[in-house]
């Protein structure tokens, strides 16, 4: 098992990527202008991207984000 300086070592650069993306992402997101032009209709995706990200940041998060973030986009059962 890796200590945490071994985890950060081994994935930090590719986490930064990741949040680069995302950051990217949303920018574009921004920047696109509506089809109807009287502002962007809130869309759920974005909302999960959203609950995902407080998710990711909340300082006293337990090790199970993985699994917050795939239950809150996963489709809901009957």
């Amino acid at each position: 098992m890796m200590n945490p300086t071994l985890v950060l070592e081994r994935y930090y650069l590719d986490c930064r990527c990741m949040l680069l993306e995302l950051a990217a992402t949303l920018d574009r997101y921004d920047r696109a202008p509506s089809p109807s032009g009287d502002g962007k209709v809130p869309d759920e995706r974005l909302l999960l991207l959203r609950q995902a990200i407080q998710i990711l940041s909340d300082p006293r998060a337990q090790p199970d984000r993985v699994e917050r973030i795939l239950h809150l986009m996963s489709d809901p059962v009957d």
